[in-house]
């Protein structure tokens, strides 16, 4: 499988136009003071640690040799002391101001702009989030959640990084540059254009650097969350992997995806470690230069046709401010670093968001209030993502309080029916209304708020049972939260457990056994107290006793209510008020049990099934005792 089907999101990630421009204006903006005041902070405390070496040769050539005017650019002369020991004085305090406002601008850089670019992070993870979750169910069928979690995660924190690290550093490059290239002109024209001749070069080995190292990046995070997809499938699905003795298999599905994630790391920190030395090299040969010719200056006088007049001091500030030129300008590899990986990690990001949900609530829609609970499936035909046909024609009512039987061979369409009507997915033609409402003209929440569902495979998050049972009703009682246990015959075994209705469950329900799963997601329902109940296949994955306890309490939660219950076992939905057997996606019979059963037609032979009755299963309902 390519990398584009395993990413369902790929597509829009392309689509996304200069992604750290958007993140600027949707994320940014809003907390622009804090931005403002880091960035002012640092060009302060940047611009003022060039005053100490700028002070430092005025000193020397003014103050220890005697050798010129003790003067300060941008200072009028007249606010400059004449005596030496005042000049003294002063260098030591213009110099020690320096320090102290470095380390304030310092101080007050790192506190606003980790504000701002956490206050960032954090928006765009719970809003990816939020994006995610309101996708329908379209996405999740294709979901890699390795690399939805490398999206919250590590794409995010790359961002941040971005904002907290590239963007100060670039301006604190920005800063030293023009800062140190004033200075030396100030000084001396000649010897600047010396010291920043190889500025140009750099710049355009810095464009080579990224055009080249832009794609390496993008690699790297597609196998990132290559990778963490394979280790979220190794790991979720480690009770088939130890009972299939794969581990091995495993080992080297994940050793794969992590030497894939290897190689892609490698070309880049190959290209990275070509260009940083390089352009360590050249700020290094900058400096050689500018000692060469400043040194050959002052015991020969002007070198190479230059003229003008050099001072000690003026060469020590060009020695020191080219040393300081040569930092910055070697730490540029760090700043590409990051935009190129936030770059990508930006196009991941809102890729994601930009995922356009299948299902969409209408402007218009209404909330769904006061039900009776009628359902009516108009002529309604459905498919997965233009694929083959799941539905075709299904058509049939059910009154508010009745309790229809949904059977069939698996693959038939029984789970897509009440999919639809929870809008998990929407009909490609035809209509499902409830109490006469179209479900695509109320309100998706309302509508999921009159649905109850309980599925084969109930989901439990890590918490307590008490907390697992106020899931959708957060606010109810302690004693309705009991009330919903005992009624769904979940109460005693609750009470039998170490800590009661406290008793942490583990991460999807794992501490408890598949009976008691289901139990707790049918008191679930009970708390929620919804008009309509869908009960998919709630009794396939327990033992007969268990059975006879989950469905005693399925009749008793059924009651008064509207129910589709997708059987397992044909006895499940023996004493339906009607059941609809559906096979290639058709509803192909219709009647109670004993009408159906007279038909003697697909119902009939797998009711003989289930009974032990025929002993040659026909191919196409093979499997269809732990599927229909």
């Amino acid at each position: 499988m390519s990398g584009d089907d395993e990413k369902p999101f790929d597509q829009y990630r392309a689509d996304v136009d200069r992604p750290l421009v958007r993140l600027f204006e949707e994320y940014g903006v809003p907390r622009l003071r804090w931005f403002v005041a880091g960035n002012v902070a640092n060009v302060v405390g940047r611009s003022a640690s060039l005053l100490p070496p700028l002070v430092l040769g005025t000193a020397i050539d003014a103050v220890f040799n005697g050798n010129g005017d003790y003067s300060l650019p941008l200072v009028p002369g007249s606010m400059l002391p004449n005596e030496p020991a005042a000049q003294f004085w002063l260098s030591v305090a213009l110099i020690v101001a320096g320090f102290v406002l470095t380390g304030v601008g310092t101080f007050v850089w790192g506190v606003t702009m980790n504000r701002f670019a956490h206050g960032v992070m954090h928006a765009v993870r719970t809003d990816t989030f939020d994006a995610m979750q309101r996708l329908d169910m379209a996405f999740f069928d294709e979901k890699q959640t390795g690399e939805v979690m490398s999206v919250l995660n590590n794409d995010a924190s790359n961002l941040e990084t971005f904002l907290d690290d590239a963007l100060s550093e670039g301006l604190r490059i920005v800063v030293m540059i023009v800062g140190i290239a004033a200075i030396l002109a100030y000084l001396n024209v000649a010897l600047a254009v010396v010291t920043l001749a190889f500025l140009p070069l750099m710049v355009g080995f810095t464009y080579w650097f990224m055009r080249l190292v832009e794609p390496r990046y993008r690699r790297v995070r597609s196998n990132v969350g290559s990778l963490n997809t394979r280790l979220e499938n190794a790991l979720s699905g480690v009770e088939l992997v130890k009972t299939s003795a794969t581990e091995s298999y495993e080992t080297g599905r994940v050793r794969s995806a992590s030497r894939d994630l290897y190689d892609a790391h490698m070309s880049v920190l190959t290209l990275s470690y070509f260009y940083r030395p390089g352009m360590e090299l050249l700020a290094g040969i900058s400096f050689a230069v500018t000692f060469i010719v400043g040194g050959l200056w002052l015991f020969q006088g002007p070198p190479l046709g230059l003229a003008g007049q050099l001072t000690v001091g003026d060469f020590v500030v060009f020695l020191l401010l080219t040393q300081r030129f040569v930092e910055p300008l070697s730490q540029a590899s760090n700043l590409v670093d990051w935009y190129e990986n936030a770059k990508a990690s930006g196009e991941r990001v809102f890729g994601l968001m930009d995922v356009p949900p299948h299902v969409e609530e209408a402007d218009d829609a209404v909330p769904l209030t006061d039900v009776d609970g009628r359902v009516e499936y108009d002529d309604v035909t459905f498919a997965y993502d233009e694929g083959e046909t799941v539905l075709r024609n299904v058509d049939f009512a059910v009154d508010a309080g009745q309790t229809v039987g949904l059977v069939g061979p698996t693959g038939a369409g029984k789970s897509t029916v009440v999919k639809l009507l929870m809008r998990l997915y929407d009909v490609d033609s035809g209509a499902v209304t409830v109490d006469g409402h179209d479900v695509r003209d109320v309100s998706i929440d309302s509508l999921r708020q009159t649905v109850g569902y309980v599925s084969q495979n109930p989901f439990l998050f890590d918490g307590t049972i008490a907390e697992n049972l106020r899931y959708g009703r957060f606010d109810a009682s302690d004693e309705a939260v009991r009330e919903a246990a005992r009624a769904a015959e979940a109460h005693e075994f609750i009470e039998d457990l170490p800590d009661g209705y406290d008793t942490r469950v583990g991460e999807r329900g794992v501490k408890l056994s598949g009976g008691q799963r289901q139990r707790l997601a049918i008191a679930r329902v009970v708390l929620k107290d919804p008009p309509i109940l869908v009960l998919d296949e709630a009794t396939s994955n327990v033992d007969t006793e268990t059975e006879v306890h989950i469905q005693r309490s399925l009749d008793a939660v059924s009651e008064e209510r509207t129910a589709f219950v997708i059987a397992h076992r044909l006895s499940t939905v023996r004493d339906a008020d009607g059941i609809l057997v559906l096979d290639g996606g058709e509803v192909v019979e219709r009647g109670t049990h004993d009408e159906l059963l007279d038909e003697e037609g697909l119902y009939a032979t797998l009711w003989s099934v289930q009974a032990g009755e025929v002993e040659d299963v026909p191919d196409r309902l093979f499997g269809a005792s732990t599927g229909y």
